[in-house]
Order: C-alpha cells, then structure tokens, then sequence
C-alpha cells in the first residue's frame, strides 16, 4: 500500500542558527530514526509497551537497579511530578532562587504541584549545606511549610556544574535533617560530559532520591522521564503522573526516544559536543575587549555582561535572550547540532557590533 502524499511544506530556513536556547535544535537524526522504527502496528498503551519495558533497563544501567523511569513530555511536568511524589500537602522543597522551578516554570510547582517553594539566593547556582540551612527549619511550626525536599538541578541554570562530592554532602546533609533530595537533571548530561563521569556518580551514588531525566534539550524530539531511585521516597507515582496530565497514551514514542539516547552513547555524545561548542565560545569572547564573561563556563551555556545596545544590535542576526536586561546580562547556549562555523560566526559578529561602540 502506498502511503498517502502530504502537502507538509517547509516554513523554515535550516540554515538559521541562534545562541537562545538548546531548545531550539531539532531532533537528532538517530532519534528520529528510532521514532520510525517504533511507528507501525499495534502497541499496548499507557505505558504498558515493550519500548518503554525496555526503556526501563536501560535507565537501570546508569541509575541502578533500583531505579524506575516514569517517561512524561516535558520538563516541566518531570518536575512536577517528581516533587509532588516526594511532598506532602503542607510540604516545602528547598531551591537556589535561580533554579528553573522558580523562576521559568510559570508557577507551576506552586500553582499545579500544591507545594511552597523555599528560596536561597546563591552566588553560581549552586546549593550548600549551608546554604540550605537557611531555609531547613520550622518543621513542627504549623504557620510555616514544612521542609521536605532539596531540590538541585544538574548542571545549574547559571551553567555551572556540582561535583559528585557536593551533591553528595547535600544529600547526606538533607536526609540527616528527614528531607529527600530532587535533582533537576534537564541538562544531567551536560552535567556528566563536563565531569567526565557516568550520571550515575552524581545521582544514585551519591544519594539523590528522585530526578527529573531531560532528554529534549540534548537530541530528543519530545521526551523527558521522572527517574525514582529511592522507591521509599516517593508514593503513588503512577496516579500522580496521570493526575498531572503528563501519561502519555501512545508512551512508546516518547520512550523510544529515550532509548535512543541512553543505550548507547548519543546522549555523551551530544552533550560533549554542546559543551565543547560552549567552550570555543567562551574563548572567542574572552579576547573581545569590553565583554566580561560571569561564571564558569562547565556547561553548554555562557553567561556574559556587556553593553545593552550591543546586545540589542546583536540579537537582529543571532536569536538569544537577556538573563538580566537591567544589568546587561545575556545567556548564549550551543546544542548538539551547533558548529565550529556557528561558533565563529557569532563571535566575529559581536566583535563587529562592539568596534560600532
């Protein structure tokens, strides 16, 4: 049978390139071939199919064999999900003030998980047991949410990276004090790529209770997972997810995504190449004069300062966002599909728009 013709047309230019947002990549060429071997003929739905069966070894493989993997669609909703899993209705979870659950998920935590979020400025986005000990008290206080949870996230929205040592002092730090820890894992990879360790190192060994798996950011079309490592953690996941609206009814197309990634080495792969990007991007920007770079480039992300009508002039020929429009603040992310070229390219632009100065 011959498959029916499409008039699907192409509304892009697939040679644009931006620095905005490893979002903005498409799907990796062997993710999409997996998509395809997955299509066709009947599968049990819900979850409840040989992809996402297999899919479950797999994720044994790199968190232990204790761990679950509950695929879901979107970041978001992994953390959502995750950390309803882990509070109660009166319960609080701990974060940096600039983790992606407080700042760029619209409320959700709060709004859709019923939970509070309690907040600790830090200078990298990184949490501290210290740090944390600001916000982890009150627990038999009733006109104060309870402490929970510790919720980190793997490598930071600041683009730096944790050490297998540090989130392993917060998770003994934070189960001391009867509080499991989350770790928001949307860039776990790049996380590993920059440390040069498997992501078990920083998780399950390391103490970390329940994660939020991102898959869409380094190479999947859509395809995320909550990870449950201490199943004694966690109750009811299943229901939760459902209740969530994140149980996807044909789940093989989101777990064969997954698959993709972590069977092999596409997920390594893809997110050295990203931080390498982010590398030679951070060094072209160093020897342009009046541009300062803020943190410690470990990720696929730089962050840096200058001039605000610079920035302005530069956006019009490369996509990327403000971090903090009032002091000048930009953030420049390189995906697994970024080239030498791309990379060259931006900086040879910002040099010209600075000499405009």
């Amino acid at each position: 049978m011959n498959p029916p013709k499409t008039d699907a047309r192409r509304h892009h230019d697939p040679e644009v390139r931006g620095f905005a947002s490893d979002n903005y990549a498409g799907a990796h060429p062997e993710v999409l071939a997996a998509l395809a071997v997955a299509n066709g003929g009947h599968q049990v739905a819900y979850g409840e199919d040989e992809y996402t069966a297999h899919l479950q070894r797999v994720v044994r493989s790199h968190f232990g064999a204790t761990a679950e993997a509950y695929p879901v669609f979107n970041g978001t909703g992994a953390n959502v999900v995750a950390l309803q899993a882990v509070t109660d209705r009166w319960g609080a979870v701990i974060c940096a003030d600039s983790a992606h659950i407080n700042v760029d998920e619209g409320g959700a935590p709060e709004r859709m998980g019923g939970l509070k979020l309690l907040t600790v400025p830090t200078p990298d986005g990184k949490l501290t047991p210290e740090l944390i000990d600001r916000q982890a008290y009150g627990w038999e206080d009733e006109h104060r949410a309870m402490p929970q949870v510790v919720s980190i996230t793997q490598s930071t929205e600041l683009g730096t990276v944790y050490t297998p040592e540090e989130i392993r002092a917060i998770c003994e730090h934070a189960h001391e004090r009867g509080m499991a820890v989350h770790v928001d894992g949307s860039r776990l990879a790049n996380a590993a790529a920059s440390l040069d360790v498997p992501m078990r190192a920083f998780t399950n060994a390391a103490g970390v209770d329940i994660l939020s798996l991102g898959g869409t950011k380094n190479g999947a079309l859509f395809a995320e997972a909550v990870v449950v490592i201490n199943q004694d953690a966690v109750r009811r996941m299943k229901h939760i997810r459902k209740m969530s609206m994140q149980l996807a009814s044909k789940m093989r197309f989101v777990s064969v995504q997954l698959e993709a990634l972590l069977a092999k080495d596409l997920w390594l792969r893809n997110a050295r190449h990203a931080n390498e990007m982010a590398q030679r991007l951070a060094e072209g920007v160093r020897a342009v004069h009046g541009v300062e770079i803020l943190y410690p480039v470990q990720a696929n992300g730089v962050f840096a300062k200058l001039p605000h009508e610079v920035s302005e002039r530069l956006q019009k020929r490369f996509r990327f966002y403000f971090w903090d429009e009032t002091e000048g603040v930009v953030r420049w992310m390189c995906s697994f599909d970024t080239t030498e070229s791309d990379v060259d390219a931006f900086v040879a632009a910002l040099k010209e728009e600075m000499a405009r100065l």
